[in-house]
C-alpha cells in the first residue's frame, strides 16, 4: 500500500541497533484473504455478440455521443441501441445481476452511468452489520456480508461470477463512464470473480477505488481509465493470472495502479522464476500521489509503461501489517519511462482544500489529496523489497533521486522474530537503465541517480550510475547472486534513518505535515530549482551530471 504512511517511530540507540515504538497505521484494510490456488489463467477477449446489453433511453443524447465515431462503429452502436431498447437494461448492476452462467458478455453502450439504484446508503439489516470499523471510517465486511449487502460500499458489485466480460462499445474509454459521485468506496468491485475481463470504459469519483479486483484468479484490465479517487485508480489484491494493458490512471490520492499482495508464487526463489502473477504493460499513470504502488507487490512484470508527473513514479514496500505476501519480492521493471515525478500535492493539504468533503475538493480541476507521506521528486522507491530487478528503464528529471532503496525492519509488518528483522532490501538489481537523459537525448538529470541507506545483502547497480549517495555503489556482476552470499549490512546510514524518522509522522486524516521534513514544504523546491540551474551551468557537456554526487542536489 502507499509507502511511508506513518512508518512507525524509528529511533537509534547509541549501540546503533534499530528499534521502534508504535504501530503503522493501515492504509488499506481488508478482510482476511487467501491467495488463489494458481490453477487459473489470464482470460482472453471474446469477439462474439454480447449476451446482455446496457444503455440509456435518450436517443438524442446517444446519437450525439456517437456522432464522430468511424462509420462502421457508428453503425454497430446504432444497431445495438435499437436492440437494447427492446431487450436491454439501463444499469450495469442490473445486467450483472442477470448473469446466470460462466462465459457471458455484457456490452455497455456509450453513456453516463450513475447507477442510481445502487446509490442510497444502507438501511435495515445492512445498516447494522456486525463488522469491525476501519480507521478510515468504513466497515471491514466479510465476503458473505458483501453478498448480503452488495451496495453498502460498491456502486457495481460483481461477486462470485466466473468468466464475465464487460466491455464498452464506444471508440474509447471515455465514451462509457461509471460515476460513483463520491457516494461509494468502490465504483466497481470484482470479488472472487475468476476470469473477469474489463474493457474500454471509465470508472471515477470514489472515496477509495475506481476498480477493485479481490481474491480472483484470472483478470484483465484492458483500455480502462480510472480517475479522481481519494485512494486508488486500480486496486487488485490477493489475485493471480492478471493483466493490466493499455490502461490509464490520474488524479488519485494514493496509487494510480496498485497491484497489492499479488500471488507470492516466487517466494524463496532467486532471480530466475517460472512465471509472474501479474503483468502490467503499456499503461500511463500520471498526476497521482504515486504512479504505481505495491505493498507486497510480488511476482509482477511491469514493462513498457509511462509513470510521470506524479509525486513519486513507483513504489514497492513491506510496510503494512496484514497484507499477505510480505516481505515484498520479485517485481521486474523493464523498459518503462519514469520521469518528472515532481508534483507537490501537499499544497492542497497545507491550504485546507483536502479538509473539505471529496466532492468539494476540485479533483476534476487537478486537486490531488495525497494519502501518503513520500518524498516528492523521486522516480522509484523500494522500501524493504527483495529480488527486484530494474532493467533498461529510462529515468530522468527527478529533483530528489531516480532510485531510492532502504530497509524496513520486520516488526513494522507485524513480524517479531528477531532473526527476521533485517530480512528486506536484499538482492535488488539496477542495471542497464538510462539515467538523467530523456529519450530525445536531452540532458535531464536526477538530483541523485541513487539514494540508498546502505542496508541489505546483494544489492547492486550498473557501473555508469551518476551522482549517488553513497558515492560508491556495489556494481552488478554478470551473474546475479542467488538466495545467499554477500555481506549483510545491518545498520543504515544514521543521518538517512533520522531523515526517515522525521518524515514518518505524516497523517492525511489529521492534515499533519511533519516539521523538520522538507518533503512537505516549499523551501526544498526553491533550493532544488536554484541548485539545478547551478548544476546545468557547471556541468555543461556532462552526460549525467557532475562527479562525486554525494552532496549534490537532492542529497537529503
Amino acid at each position: 500500500m502507499g509507502p511511508l504512511r506513518k512508518l512507525a517511530s524509528i529511533v537509534f540507540l547509541t549501540s546503533g541497533l534499530l528499534v521502534a515504538g508504535g504501530g503503522a497505521a493501515l492504509a488499506h484494510e481488508e478482510r482476511p484473504v487467501s491467495f488463489p490456488d494458481g490453477t487459473g489463467s489470464v482470460p482472453v477477449l471474446r469477439q462474439g455478440e454480447p449476451d446482455l446489453l446496457v444503455c440509456k433511453t435518450d436517443k438524442a443524447d446517444f446519437e450525439r455521443r456517437i456522432a464522430q465515431f468511424p462509420a462502421d462503429l457508428k453503425t454497430r452502436n446504432l444497431a445495438l441501441f435499437a436492440k437494447c431498447q427492446e431487450k436491454g437494461v439501463r444499469h450495469l448492476q442490473e445486467a450483472v445481476d442477470r448473469v446466470n452462467r460462466p462465459g457471458m458478455t455484457i456490452a455497455v453502450l456509450p453513456g453516463l452511468y450513475r447507477e442510481e439504484p445502487s446509490q442510497p446508503p444502507p438501511t435495515g439489516a445492512c445498516a447494522r452489520l456486525p463488522a469491525r470499523w476501519s480507521t478510515w471510517g468504513y466497515q471491514i465486511l466479510s465476503y458473505e456480508q458483501q453478498l448480503q449487502c452488495p451496495h453498502n460500499q460498491n456502486l457495481v458489485a460483481i461477486l462470485g461470477k466466473r468468466d464475465l466480460q464487460i466491455e464498452g462499445t464506444g471508440a474509447g474509454p471515455l465514451d462509457v463512464v461509471i460515476d460513483a459521485e463520491y457516494r461509494k468506496l468502490n465504483a466497481i468491485r470484482a470479488d472472487r470473480a475468476d476470469g473477469v475481463y474489463f474493457r474500454n470504459l471509465t470508472a471515477q469519483r470514489t472515496t477509495f477505488n475506481s476498480l477493485y479486483v479481490l481474491e480472483t484468479d484470472g483478470f484483465v484490465i484492458d483500455r480502462v481509465l480510472t480517475r479522481w479517487n481519494d485512494e486508488y485508480g486500480f486496486l487488485t489484491f490477493a489475485s493471480d493470472h492478471g493483466l493490466y494493458t493499455d490502461c490509464k490512471a490520474y488524479g488519485n490520492g494514493d496509487g494510480g495502479l496498485y497491484p497489492g499482495s499479488a500471488s507470492n508464487l516466487n517466494q524463496g526463489r532467486g532471480h530466475d522464476v517460472p512465471r509472474y502473477a501479474i503483468e502490467i504493460r503499456r499503461c500511463k499513470s500520471h498526476d497521482n500521489a504515486l504512479g504505481y504502488s505495491g505493498t507486497a507487490g510480488d511476482s509482477l512484470w511491469v514493462h513498457d509503461n509511462d509513470f510521470y508527473d506524479n509525486m513519486v513514479g513507483a513504489t514497492m514496500d513491506s510496510l503494512w501489517p496484514s497484507h499477505p505476501g510480505l516481505p515484498q519480492n520479485h517485481a521486474r521493471f523493464e523498459n518503462n519511462r519514469i520521469h518528472d515525478n515532481n508534483r507537490d500535492y501537499y499544497r492542497h493539504t497545507r491550504d485546507g482544500t483536502c479538509a473539505r468533503p471529496p466532492a468539494e475538493r476540485g479533483y476534476e480541476r487537478g486537486v490531488v489529496c495525497s494519502q501518503v507521506g513520500v518524498p516528492p521528486g523521486t522516480g522509484v522507491i523500494v522500501a524493504g523489497g527483495n529480488y527486484n530487478v530494474f532493467r533498461n528503464n529510462q529515468v530522468w528529471g527527478h529533483r530528489r533521486a531516480g532510485f531510492q532503496l532502504f530497509g524496513v525492519p520486520a516488526f513494522i509488518r507485524g513480524e517479531n522474530d528477531l532473526g527476521k528483522q533485517a530480512d528486506t532490501s536484499d538482492f535488488n538489481r539496477f542495471e542497464g537503465n538510462v539515467l538523467g537523459v530523456s529519450p530525445t537525448g536531452e540532458r535531464r538529470p536526477n538530483g541523485l541517480d541513487v539514494w540508498w541507506d546502505g542496508q541489505g545483502t546483494g544489492n547492486c547497480w550498473q557501473g555508469n550510475t551518476g551522482p549517488s549517495s553513497p558515492v560508491v555503489l556495489p556494481v552488478c556482476a554478470a551473474r546475479a547472486p542467488e538466495l545467499s552470499g554477500g555481506t549483510r549490512r545491518l545498520l543504515a546510514e544514521p543521518v538517512k534513518l533520522v531523515k526517515l524518522y522525521l518524515c514518518a509522522d505524516f497523517s492525511a486524516a489529521d492534515a499533519r505535515l511533519p516539521a523538520g521534513c522538507d518533503w512537505f514544504g516549499r523551501r526544498g523546491w526553491a533550493r532544488w530549482r536554484r541548485s539545478s540551474r547551478s548544476a546545468d551551468r557547471s556541468c555543461s557537456g556532462c552526460w549525467r551530471g557532475c562527479s562525486g554526487g554525494g552532496g549534490g542536489a537532492g542529497a537529503g
